[in-house]
């Protein structure tokens, strides 16, 4: 099965940007959904985004709509979040997941493989 490793997290300012990369190995993507989801001190996981990789469409949470993108290399069997115009909020850390169920909701926090998580910081 496929396993996940995320990386690009680091710390910065209000206004910066980022771009998180996910690197699967073990298995391609194809006929998987992708996504990243993020987890702040005290809250619960939320989703961010999604791609649904034959296709590429995409899926985003309205408090990312705008300012965030995910992508996807299928040479690769990378994708990426690039994260703009970050806020404080942001702060959390990202992991980025992958399901091959293909009647899962996309936006589900249940899905199937898992990275380690990267620590994205966004100071004020």
């Amino acid at each position: 099965q496929v396993q996940l490793v995320e990386s690009g997290g680091g710390l910065v300012q209000a206004g910066g940007s980022l771009r998180l990369s996910c690197a699967a190995s073990g298995r391609t993507l194809n006929n998987h959904r992708a996504g990243w989801f993020r987890q702040a001190p005290g809250k619960e996981r939320e989703f961010v985004a999604a791609i649904r990789w034959n296709t590429g469409s995409t899926y985003y949470a309205d408090s990312v709509t705008g300012r965030f993108t995910i992508s996807k290399d299928n040479p690769a069997n990378i994708f990426y979040l690039q994260m703009n115009n970050l806020k404080p909020e942001d702060t959390a850390v990202y992991y980025c997941a992958a399901d091959e169920r293909d009647r899962l909701l996309i936006t589900s926090n249940e899905y199937g493989r898992w990275g380690q998580g990267t620590q994205v910081t966004v100071s004020s």
